[in-house]
C-alpha cells in the first residue's frame, strides 16, 4: 500500500460540557463521510488535531474502529505514547480493527535520548505486522527523532516506512532524505511546508489540518505535486498561504474547530 496524497488529520468532535465531554459519534461519522465525498486519500484518526491525549483508552480505540468502519480511504491510526507499553497496546488494537498503518509520535515529556527512542520504536514495530510512520514534532514533544535514528529504525524494521515531518526545518528535511534514502516516505506535517517538501525533498503528501474544511482543494493541491506540476502547485500554495497561517493563529486544533 502506498501512503501518498492528502491525509486529513481529522478533528474529534465533542458534545456536552464540563471537564469530560463525550465524543459526538454522529458528528464524527458525518465528518468522515465528508472527507470521503471529497476523495480524500486518507484519514489520520487520533492525531494531534484529533486531541488523542484527552481521550480515554476506550474512546481512543473506538474512534479508530469507527473510522475504519465508515471510511472508504486509507486509515492511519495515531497510537503513539510516551509510555512504550501503552503505545504497543493502542497499536495492536488499531491493527486488530483494520487500520492500515500507525502514526507514532516521538515520546513526549520523558525526553529520551536517541538510544531510548530507538528502543521505544523498535518495541512497537516488533509487536505488530502493519506499517508504522514516525511522527517528528519537537514543538509538541520537546524531543526530536534524529535522522540517523530514523535510518537505523528503517534498516532494522521493515515495517517502519516513513515519517510525518513537522520540525519546519529545511536542514532536517535534507538530513532525513540523505540518511534514509529515496525509498523512505516523508509526509509533510505542516500544510505550509507541503509545497517545498514535495518539490525539493520528494515528500509524497501531507497530513493536513486544512483539509478538514477544504478537502477537495487540498487533494487537488497535493495531486499537482504528485504529478510533478510544481509551477501550478506553487501558484496554488500562494493562494492557500493565508489560510494555512490563519489555522495556526492559536494552538491547533482551536482554529480549525
Amino acid at each position: 500500500m502506498k501512503f501518498e496524497g492528502c491525509f486529513t488529520a481529522i478533528v474529534t468532535p465533542f458534545k456536552g460540557s464540563g471537564v469530560k465531554p463525550e465524543v459526538d459519534w454522529e458528528a464524527y461519522i458525518e465528518l468522515v463521510k465528508f472527507q470521503d465525498e471529497n476523495k480524500i486519500h486518507g484519514i489520520v484518526a487520533c492525531g494531534t488535531t484529533g486531541e488523542s491525549p484527552v481521550l480515554s483508552h476506550e474512546e481512543h480505540e473506538k474512534v479508530i474502529e469507527v473510522t475504519v468502519e465508515n471510511a472508504k480511504s486509507i486509515v492511519i491510526a495515531g497510537t503513539g505514547s510516551n509510555s512504550t507499553w501503552e503505545a504497543i497496546e493502542l497499536t495492536k488494537a488499531a491493527e486488530d480493527v483494520g487500520a492500515h498503518a500507525s502514526l507514532q509520535v516521538c515520546p513526549y515529556y520523558n525526553k529520551p535520548n536517541q538510544e531510548g527512542l530507538f528502543k521505544h520504536f523498535s518495541a512497537i514495530a516488533e509487536s505488530v505486522d502493519f506499517p508504522i510512520i514516525l511522527y517528528n514534532i519537537p514543538g509538541r514533544t520537546a524531543r526530536e527523532i534524529a535522522p540517523a535514528t530514523m535510518a537505523k529504525l528503517k534498516e532494522e524494521h521493515s515495517n517502519i516506512v516513513g515519517v510525518k515531518e513537522a520540525t519546519g526545518k529545511e536542514e532536517v528535511w535534507q538530513k532525513i532524505r540523505e540518511a534514509c534514502g529515496k525509498d523512505f516516505l516523508i509526509l509533510s506535517g505542516n500544510d505550509g511546508d507541503t509545497f517545498k517538501l514535495m518539490r525539493d525533498y520528494d515528500a509524497k503528501g501531507v497530513i493536513s489540518v486544512a483539509s478538514n474544511i477544504i478537502p477537495k482543494r487540498m487533494v487537488d493541491f497535493v495531486n499537482l505535486g504528485l504529478s510533478k506540476k510544481f509551477g501550478e502547485m506553487e501558484k496554488e500554495n500562494q493562494k492557500l498561504a493565508k489560510l494555512f497561517e490563519v489555522l495556526f493563529i492559536d494552538v491547533n486544533p482551536i482554529p480549525i474547530k
